[in-house]
């Protein structure tokens, strides 16, 4: 089969189209010929070397849609032909709170969706849901979770509630934006890019403000008031304008630190008066994927796609992502 192979870091470049040993379902597991595969900045993090232990040959990649094609032992063969979409991880453990020891995201060191084909156990497939291409489908998984655990099990979020998503314009602010809208609250957003603040408008969101601009907080408490709810990626010193947005009892959840760490420290006393509560999370647990997927078939929620490219263009689309261009899914379609 054709793979997206990476052998030493350095960057996109590289990266090769190889082709390698079509894998064999084992004892529990369906293979899945992938009809697409979309992109996270994880996979882009790990050609750069940023990532920690990295293996090589390295196939990337964690997000995957098509259709199972074999099955192993102890799976149905009534499985074959099924239209899927892939958990985009495996071995998440017994603890809701937080993946056990042996969890790890999909694609390095296992193979990832970079392939024309891959093996994952039977649990870790869903329906593909009717109202979605297979480039749509296949933006879905970990952005989607990630997005999912954030606004839903963690933000709680509920109906007539204000939410701010920073950063729009990454996958899963960008589903943190649907998931939320589509839950009934009104969303507020922000960006250095105005673009991104109008597009993220159409798909539902009530405002935007430049996080460049010292007073935007200001603006925003003055517009519609704090915020019950803030879903971060950035951290950074920008964290403390954005715990300002929150109201007495407000959550700030956050799954990410683009922006790195804060170069000072909290004004504890605000937080506890305020009684703030501050949430790390990441990805979710199959549980959680299995509810998001049906939300999505439910409401006929679509993703953001910025751009689908051919497999052979795989190269191109990562250098998308590491420019930091896109508003919504990059995705690779294997035709």
């Amino acid at each position: 089969m054709k793979a997206l192979v990476l052998r030493e870091i350095g960057g996109p470049d590289n990266l090769s189209i190889e082709t390698i040993e079509t894998p064999t379902p084992g004892k529990g597991e369906v293979r899945v010929k992938l009809e697409a595969a979309a992109l996270n900045r994880r996979d882009v993090w790990i050609t750069l070397g940023q990532y920690p232990k990295i293996t090589f040959p390295c196939v990337a990649g964690s997000d995957g849609a098509g259709i199972v094609d074999a099955v192993g032992e102890n799976v149905s063969d009534s499985l074959i032909g099924n239209e899927v979409v892939i958990y985009p991880a495996l071995d998440w453990g017994e603890d809701p709170l937080c993946g056990g020891k042996e969890f790890r995201v999909l694609g390095m060191p296992d193979q990832g969706t970079f392939a024309e084909y891959i093996c994952v156990p039977v649990e870790s497939i869903s329906a593909k849901p009717k109202h979605l291409s297979w480039a749509e489908a296949a933006a879905i998984p970990l952005a989607g979770l990630t997005a999912w655990r954030a606004v839903v099990t963690h933000g709680e979020v509920k109906a007539g509630q204000k939410v701010l998503v920073t950063g729009i314009g990454g996958g899963a602010a960008g589903f943190a934006l649907r998931w939320a809208v589509a839950k009934g609250a009104e969303v507020v957003c922000t960006s250095s890019s105005l673009d991104k603040i109008e597009a993220a408008c159409r798909l539902g969101a009530h405002a935007g403000y430049d996080y460049t601009d010292v007073n935007w907080v200001k603006r925003l408490k003055a517009e519609i008031g704090s915020v019950d709810l803030v879903i971060d990626s950035a951290g950074g010193d920008g964290m403390h304008q954005v715990l300002d947005s929150l109201k007495n009892g407000g959550r700030y959840v956050f799954f990410g630190a683009t922006r790195g760490n804060c170069s000072s420290g909290f004004n504890m006393a605000k937080l506890f008066f305020k009684q703030i509560r501050i949430q790390g999370t990441t990805m979710g647990m199959p549980k959680e994927f299995k509810e998001m997927m049906d939300f999505v078939s439910e409401n006929e929620i679509k993703p953001v796609i910025d751009s689908v490219y051919a497999f052979a263009d795989g190269l191109t689309a990562h250098q998308r992502m590491l420019d930091s261009e896109q508003m919504g899914k990059l995705v690779i379609t294997f035709e």
